[in-house]
């Protein structure tokens, strides 16, 4: 429960620090005079868009601070996922705005995104404003309730788990659909590209050998008459490079005895003399070898002509790269050849899928009949009391197309009196009887769920009187059950009721206008409660009026 509220530099309020208590309180105050205000300071400790704007014009800085007693509503697991201290008897909450526009939030003094404030901020309060009513006309909120009051989270986790894992399931299918598709539309250019490239015989490297080989072709006779011209200057018989060198060789032979240092140069001319009777070989036979052949050379070139034009088409620039581009389109071809077995396999997979969550829509569709008929008798006998005596509520649930959410669809169905017919109840119903519903469907879900704060916003609109009373007896009720409530009242019956009583004040002072809070005394209490019954002028008659509502409540 909300413990203790300090604001300081919001809007019109200078400083506020003040004390909240269990149970049922109330806070009243003329219009205008600032409820409004400290109840959007509040929105931003759940997580609501800030605005610079809201500091107090002149102020560099804004904080609001809560301070919450979680000892008895097991948000132990909460903070250890999310790795922050649990105080649980004071828990603090802060948001910090510049008037820069950076804004800040703590949750016991750890620094948090504002996400993780806004989800710990919706399980610490839930403010309800009139303009909630306009939840009535929505689908999602009706069925919500319906779940509240089923206790069905295990079972809708499940379903949703599932029903996400089917989805994905879907989309895969559907992907593969398009893909095959799109394929089989390009299947007979695609063999066509295949067919041209497997015909190249593709081998890679084959393309630089061939054009070596084409290179040589094209210039057989410079070669051979290159090689002819070597092989005579060295074997010519009688000026050949080898018998001169065998005539020298001769000579120093000739000397060896007399002047032994012949002997080394000799056999250094041996050396050379040999390697060039070897070298003189091989040019002999490269001379047998090379010869021009036009059809080897046609061949070749016609061989490279395809690779070059395959290489264009195809925008690359290497024989590898045509080859990655066949192995490429052979895959896609072996897939679509392999794809009505794969897609077979993967419609079984959605078609069991599906009716897997149609199974688990069913189990919910079933827990969310038997909640029903609860809502629908609680509703009843809330709503009678609170002066609809004719009241029939209904909870029409209808099967609808599988979402994320289940199969159904939940419409809450109203008449005030037996001769009309039941219609949706944002249609039909009153601002006065909404009102009503409302407040009674806060008192039965909050009997489902552990939520520590409950602020109603002028849920009385519409109502006046012994309806007043009786609907904040509900407040008061639900006040008592591990709970607190404040509400937000025009009405002297609401605020009467009220354990604690606070009450919001404007001021005009020389600074400007100014919006403060205080909880009032007993014997204020009666004064602003007489105020509420006469107005401005108290007379001695609201004064005995306001002690006789409050000496009531006290009974209650």
């Amino acid at each position: 429960m909300l413990k203790h509220l300090y604001i300081k530099n919001y809007t019109l309020i200078d400083q506020l620090d003040i004390a909240f208590h269990s149970g049922f309180s109330v806070i009243t105050g003329e219009t205008g005079a600032g409820k409004s205000i400290i109840l959007g300071a509040i929105g931003l400790l759940l997580g609501n868009r800030a605005d610079s704007k809201q500091i107090k014009q002149g102020e560099k800085k804004c904080t609001i601070e809560a301070h919450f007693d979680l000892s008895n509503y097991g948000f132990e697991s909460f903070f250890e996922e999310q790795d922050i201290d649990f105080e649980p008897e004071d828990t603090i909450v802060r948001r910090e705005l510049t008037a820069t526009g950076k804004s800040r939030a703590f949750i016991n003094d750890t620094p948090v995104s504002l996400q993780m404030m806004r989800a710990l901020g919706e399980q610490l309060i839930d403010i309800h404003s009139q303009h909630q009513n306009l939840l009535l006309q929505k689908d999602d909120f009706q069925l919500n309730v319906v779940d509240i009051i089923a206790q069905d989270n295990k079972e809708l986790s499940a379903y949703r788990s599932t029903y996400q894992d089917y989805k994905e399931s879907e989309r895969r299918l559907s992907d593969m659909k398009e893909k095959i598709s799109k394929a089989q539309e390009n299947e007979e250019f695609m063999r066509f590209q295949f067919n041209e490239l497997e015909t190249a015989n593709l081998i890679e490297g084959r393309q630089e050998e061939l054009e070596q080989e084409s290179e040589t072709l094209s210039h057989s006779e410079d070669i051979k008459t290159a090689f002819y011209e070597a092989d005579n200057l060295l074997n010519d018989d009688d000026n050949g490079v080898i018998r001169k060198l065998g005539q020298c060789l001769d000579s120093l032979g000739n000397i060896e005895k007399v002047y032994p240092k012949a002997q080394e140069v000799a056999q250094r001319l041996s050396s050379v003399h040999i390697e060039l009777k070897d070298i003189a070989g091989e040019i002999g036979s490269e001379v047998e070898n090379i010869d021009f052949d036009p059809s080897r050379l046609d061949s070749i070139n016609q061989q490279l002509d395809l690779l070059n034009t395959l290489e264009q088409k195809y925008h690359v620039s290497t024989e590898k790269e045509l080859i990655e581009i066949r192995d490429d389109i052979a895959n896609q071809l072996k897939n679509i050849d392999n794809s009505d077995e794969e897609l077979d396999l993967l419609e079984q997979e959605v078609k069991t899928k599906l009716t897997v969550c149609e199974n688990q829509a069913e189990k919910l569709t079933a827990l969310r009949r038997k909640a029903a008929k609860i809502v629908e008798e609680q509703m009843s006998s809330r709503l009678i009391p609170l002066g609809i005596p004719n009241v029939r509520f209904k909870v029409d649930l209808s099967l609808k197309p599988l979402s994320i959410d289940g199969a159904d669809k939940v419409q809450f169905l109203f008449s005030a009196n037996t001769s009309t017919a039941m219609e949706p109840v944002a249609q039909v119903a009153s601002g006065g009887e909404i009102a009503r519903v409302m407040l009674s469907l806060k008192a039965m879900v909050s009997g489902a769920v552990k939520l520590p704060t409950i602020i109603f916003d002028e849920i009385d609109t519409g109502v006046s009187g012994k309806i007043a009373q009786k609907m904040a007896l509900i407040m008061q009720e639900m006040g008592n059950n591990n709970r607190q409530v404040i509400s937000i009242t025009h009405l002297p019956q609401i605020a009467a009721l009220g354990s604690s009583h606070y009450k919001v004040e404007k001021e005009e002072t020389t600074e400007g206008t100014r919006s403060h809070m205080r909880e009032l005394t007993q014997e204020q209490r009666v004064n602003e409660i007489a105020q509420m019954l006469s107005g401005a002028d108290v007379s001695d008659a609201a004064l005995q009026n306001a002690r006789e509502l409050l000496d009531l409540s006290m009974k209650k």
